[in-house]
C-alpha cells in the first residue's frame, strides 16, 4: 500500500502594499516639506535654529551668505534622502505588484498608506528635528512652539487619515484577475 506524504500548503497572503506606500508617503513628504517651508516660503532650513539647539551644532544664520550655503547644503542632503525613499518604495512597488499595476495607482489602499507616510514623516521629524534635536523649527520666532504642534498636530491627521484611507478601499490583490467595474462573477 502506498502513502502519500504530500503537504498541503495554505494559499499565499496577497503581497502587500504597505510598506512601499509608507515609504513613499515619508520621501513625498520630506518633499513637501522641504520644497514648500524650506525653499517657497524660507521659514526654516535644517541648521536655523542651531543657535540654541539641544546638540551644539555650531549656527549658520541664514541671513549671511556662507550661512545659507551651508544651509542649502543640508537641504540638498534632506532632498537627496527624500529622493532615495522615493525610489526605495517605486523599488519596493514595483517588485511587489507585477501583474494588475494600473490598478494599484487607482487604490485607495494605496494612497492611504502613502498619507499614513507623509503623516509618520511630520511626527518622527517634528518630534526629532524641532523638539529632541531642536535643530529648526517649523516658523521661528515668538509662536514657534505652536508652529511645531500644528505641524505635529497634521502628521497625526495625516496618519489617521491615510490609515483609514486604506481601510475603505479594497485590497489590492496583485495576482486578482481584472474585472470590469460593474461586471459581476458567474458560478
Amino acid at each position: 500500500m502506498a502513502t502519500s506524504t504530500r503537504e498541503v500548503q495554505a494559499p499565499a497572503a496577497p503581497t502587500s502594499i504597505q510598506l512601499p506606500g509608507i515609504v513613499l508617503g515619508i520621501g513625498l513628504g520630506g518633499f513637501v516639506d522641504g520644497i514648500l517651508l524650506h525653499q517657497l516660503l524660507q521659514w526654516h532650513h535644517m541648521l536655523t535654529s542651531t543657535d540654541d539647539d539641544r546638540i551644539g551644532v555650531k549656527y549658520y544664520s541664514p541671513n549671511t551668505v556662507s550661512g545659507l550655503e551651508m544651509n542649502t547644503v543640508w537641504d540638498g542632503i534632506f532632498h537627496a534622502i527624500c529622493w532615495v525613499a522615493v525610489l526605495l518604495g517605486l523599488a519596493i512597488l514595483y517588485k511587489r505588484v507585477t501583474r494588475n499595476r494600473r490598478r494599484v495607482w487607482a487604490s485607495r489602499v494605496l494612497w492611504g498608506w502613502v498619507l499614513a507616510g507623509w503623516g509618520l514623516f511630520n511626527i518622527v521629524e517634528g518630534i526629532l528635528d524641532h523638539q529632541i534635536l531642536g535643530i529648526h523649527h517649523v516658523h521661528g520666532g515668538p509662536h514657534q512652539f505652536w508652529w511645531d504642534m500644528g505641524f505635529l498636530l497634521l502628521g497625526v491627521i495625516l496618519l489617521v487619515g491615510g490609515y483609514l484611507l486604506q481601510r475603505s478601499g479594497q485590497p489590492f490583490d496583485p495576482d486578482a484577475t481584472d474585472i470590469p467595474e460593474g461586471a459581476g462573477r458567474r458560478v
